[in-house]
């Protein structure tokens, strides 16, 4: 189950809680499962089948390259973080 630290601006959506447990493969999986516990996360997180601009998903202790496709593994930390990223639009076929 990954353990999602949840930025200030998400928390009210989670009832005020800092941090969720959510099981999930991949960081597009995690955030489908955060918008169907907590609706309205999503739009904070993803624009355009990607991360929105300026905001870098830390899973485990690396900012990840892959987008929504990175895959999770067991018990592993999830940071939101915003910085001077640029998402990438991943086309699946």
């Amino acid at each position: 189950m990954a353990h999602v630290f949840l930025p200030y601006v998400l928390r009210k959506y989670a009832g005020g809680v800092e941090t969720v447990d959510m099981p999930a493969d991949t960081l597009g999986e995690l955030i489908e499962k955060l918008e169907d516990n907590y609706p309205g996360m999503k739009r904070h997180l993803i624009v355009d089948d990607a991360l929105k601009p300026g905001l870098a998903a830390i899973v485990g202790h690396t900012a990840t390259r892959r987008g929504l496709l990175q895959k999770l593994t067991p018990d592993v930390e999830v940071h939101f973080k915003k910085g001077p990223f640029q998402a990438v639009k991943v086309f699946r076929s």
